[in-house]
């Protein structure tokens, strides 16, 4: 199989896990190259994401391995099946790869939970908010990749159109709210939106309010997307050069508590959508 010059997260992400599980079984690079009658090299660039893994190598290593979790196996093996190209390839080479792989993280993900200090979840922007949200950048985006993040960040929309929608949750705080990116009236239309989509089954709107005062998490957004199984949970944080993604253990647990603080301390459903649009009313 051909190797990649810029494996995605998720090529990556399986890679490391099928070498966490050999490490755990105590096996060597060479035992394991062995199994699949390859080098240890090429293991070595398989467990990096550079080089794919097929399905039944997947299963063939854990059979080896003796991993008896049997569901997070089948995760990994559907992992591995290589199929039609996800909707966001057709921006490979024109956006940022970590901006695609948002999409791609999204888009397996049984379940999304968000947490946003600033801006309203890039999932339920507005065209001309988020075109707002990318022309406040520095050094400055050109007209085209400004338009370029606006079509992929409407695109990412899929995942609400689907026959079975994603699960959403956003924590947004109060003060994010009051931020009028792209002036009052793209605000004000904002908002609005967000309320209606919070009426949506799958979406799930819980603003922050600033009478909380200091949070866990306040300093950064967070995305927390939730695999088929547990162990496959992935966490995105966002940064000044890009989206960064873990999913080690430690940090998902902390992660978690965090997002758990904001679902204790946020308002209900319906009066964050009244909050919502009593702010938008006053614009």
């Amino acid at each position: 199989m051909a190797t990649r010059s810029t494996p995605t997260e998720r090529q990556k992400r399986l890679g490391a896990e099928l070498r966490k599980m050999r490490l755990a079984a105590g096996a060597t690079t060479e035992y394991a190259a062995g199994l699949l009658g390859i080098d240890r090299t090429r293991l070595s660039n398989m467990e990096s994401g550079i080089r794919p893994f097929s399905v039944e190598r997947v299963r063939t290593l854990a059979c080896n391995y003796a991993c008896t979790d049997g569901s997070y196996v089948e995760a990994l093996a559907a992992m591995a099946v290589t199929g039609e190209k996800g909707w966001w390839e057709q921006y490979r080479g024109t956006l940022p790869a970590g901006l695609l792989d948002i999409a791609e993280l999204e888009w397996h993900a049984t379940r999304v939970r968000t947490a946003q200090i600033m801006h309203v979840p890039g999932l339920l922007q507005t065209e001309d908010y988020a075109r707002a949200v990318f022309t406040a950048v520095l050094p400055a985006l050109s007209r085209l990749e400004v338009e370029l993040r606006v079509n992929h960040r409407m695109e990412r929309r899929k995942v609400f159109q689907r026959p079975d929608p994603l699960p959403y949750t956003a924590y947004v705080h109060e003060a994010a709210l009051h931020m009028p990116y792209g002036g009052a009236k793209v605000t004000r239309q904002q908002l609005e939106y967000l309320a209606t989509q919070s009426e949506q089954d799958s979406v799930d709107v819980r603003v922050i309010p600033t009478s909380v005062g200091g949070f866990p998490g306040a300093g950064h957004a967070l995305l927390y997307a939730h695999g088929t199984v547990p162990q496959l949970d992935t966490v995105q944080l966002d940064s000044a050069h890009g989206p960064e993604f873990t999913g080690a253990e430690g940090q998902l647990t902390k992660y978690r508590a965090h997002l758990d603080w904001m679902d204790d301390a946020s308002l209900t459903s319906p009066t964050s959508r009244d909050l919502i649009r009593d702010i938008a009313h006053d614009l």
